[in-house]
């Protein structure tokens, strides 16, 4: 009996369209996956947002001889080259005179502070306020009183310290600052503010300018002087006055010179008591610096009270006799005698020094000259750049003029300073030509400014530059459209399912060949039947 094996079409089509619809659809969920892959990858990579961390804020509080001045700088949180950006955002001036004068109250030095305080309080975001850091700096005036009296001005400093850990910033430190340290904080100011360091490229990225000089900085205080400027770098034997500084990845070598009782008015404290040798019994003596018509009553104490002056006291010295002064208005005696402040001859005709034996290379280039030297020339109606005839014609106008015409001259009128403006310009004109070596043609290369922008021109930015170097930049926070463990969970899921697929039409064909290799051995059977 034989059995006859037969071929079914039909049956063998339907098997075959049954079997497609599986891999049409593994097809199909394998592509929509592929694609969602490449979209959210895509989205991710593209589409998201880089957003940059806020700015950072820092409070400085410039502690002078006669003042105190608190200054607010912010910079972006991400630097450039190690160094923050910074700008002055809020300045307040604390009422009253500088630290150096509570050394018999310490602990009053820092009340002056409260007004001040509560402003900048205001003006920097609470959020922020524990991350600010605060920093005092006490210049000359300080410097002077630790060498008179090392443990009041400790206690000065102390009690400075324990107010501001009350206060809700991130206090610091509070130190005095060496003349050296001022004269290169002053210089980094000058130069950050008209641009030496940093401009913006044509691609608003901060850049360093290419072949800009730098300028040298001046800047007169009460109690000391600085001077500063790019040395070359074959300088002479001194090389204490000698510095490298080291801003936006650059280096820089520094010539920089203090000189301690030389400020404004300790130098004016000097000039009264030579006055006062040369007149041993009078209480009332002239003085040629000060207007005509002018007189006015010291106590010994003073004029002799200061450490510049203790070794110029008169052997009866008593702090509380008082001493008359008369002005004259004579400007030639005023330069003469003013003239006297300097020890010139110490110098021994060498080109490389300026006063009191101090080594000093020849200045060149441009100078900007600012805190004293702009208020004496801003008086006379001078500002910027201008000649020293045009200095010194405005000088003997001014000193020849009576008191009672002064009111009249000066924007604004304060005793204190009115009386004294003729003795500054005489003192500024030998400090700069006879000292710095300034003559007719270099004259015109310093600029006197009080501020560039809406900047101040002080040490105190210089300050914050540096501790912007020590401060670490914050990375920028990346915002991203799809939560890192969606992105990842969704990515996971496409993934195994794309897989997925793909492993069930790897299976699909597989079986397919199989059943094509079967069906054909099965037929090669029928025929041969």
């Amino acid at each position: 009996m034989f059995t006859v094996l037969t071929r079914q079409p039909c049956e063998q089509a339907g098997l075959k369209v049954l079997s497609r619809t599986p891999a049409i659809i593994a097809l199909v969920v394998l592509f929509l996956s592929i694609v969602v892959l490449m979209a959210i990858t895509l989205i991710q990579t593209h589409q998201k947002e880089v957003v940059f961390p806020g700015p950072k804020y820092g409070i400085v509080l410039d502690a002078g001889s006669s003042r105190t001045t608190i200054y607010v700088y912010q910079w972006p949180a991400e630097k450039a080259n190690n160094t923050g950006v910074v700008s002055q955002s809020f300045k307040c001036n604390v009422k009253g005179s500088g630290i150096s004068n509570y050394a018999e109250n310490p602990q009053d030095a820092p009340k002056a502070f409260e007004d001040c305080m509560q402003k900048v309080k205001g003006h920097i975001p609470v959020g922020l306020h524990g991350s600010t850091c605060v920093y005092l700096g006490a210049t000359a005036g300080m410097r002077l009183l630790r060498l008179q009296n090392e443990t009041a001005a400790n206690e000065v400093l102390e009690s400075i310290e324990n107010y501001f850990k009350s206060q809700p910033f991130d206090f610091r430190d509070a130190q005095i600052i060496s003349g050296q340290e001022e004269g290169i904080y002053g210089w980094i100011t000058a130069n950050y503010l008209m641009g030496n360091f940093l401009e913006k490229s044509l691609w608003h990225m901060w850049v360093h300018p290419s072949g800009k000089e730098t300028t040298g900085a001046l800047d007169l205080g009460g109690a000391s002087t600085q001077i500063s400027f790019a040395a070359e770098e074959k300088v002479g034997l001194n090389t204490s006055d000698i510095m490298k500084v080291t801003l936006y990845g650059y280096e820089y070598t520094l010539y920089t010179h203090s000189f301690q009782c030389y400020g404004r008015n300790e130098a004016e404290k000097r000039f009264l008591a030579t006055l006062l040798q040369d007149y041993t019994t009078e209480t009332t003596l002239t003085n040629p610096c000060y207007p005509q018509n002018y007189i006015t009553t010291f106590t010994e104490a003073q004029v002799f009270g200061s450490l510049c002056t203790e070794d110029l006291r008169p052997e009866r010295y008593n702090p509380n006799n008082t001493i008359t002064f008369e002005g004259t208005g004579d400007p030639s005696l005023c330069r003469e005698k003013v003239a006297s402040l300097f020890n010139f001859s110490a110098c021994h005709d060498h080109e490389a020094c300026s006063f009191d034996g101090v080594y000093q290379p020849r200045v060149k280039g441009s100078f900007v000259a600012f805190a004293g030297f702009y208020y004496t020339a801003n008086a006379f109606n001078l500002s910027g750049s201008f000649s020293l005839h045009a200095f010194n014609l405005s000088t003997w106008n001014f000193c020849s003029k009576n008191w009672n015409q002064l009111p009249l001259l000066l924007p604004q009128f304060d005793e204190q300073y009115a009386r004294s403006y003729c003795f500054s310009a005489h003192y500024i004109y030998h400090l700069l030509v006879s000292g710095y070596k300034f003559t007719e043609e270099s004259w015109p290369q310093i600029h006197f400014k009080k501020e560039v922008g809406n900047s101040s021109i002080a040490w105190s930015l210089g300050y914050m530059l540096s501790l912007t170097n020590q401060i670490p930049a914050e990375s920028p926070l990346i915002r991203l459209p799809i939560k890192p463990s969606a992105f990842v969970g969704t990515l996971a899921f496409f993934a195994a399912v794309a897989l997925l697929c793909l492993t069930y039409l790897v299976y699909l064909c597989v079986l397919s060949r199989n059943q094509r290799r079967s069906q054909h051995a099965l037929d090669n059977m029928v025929d041969s039947e």
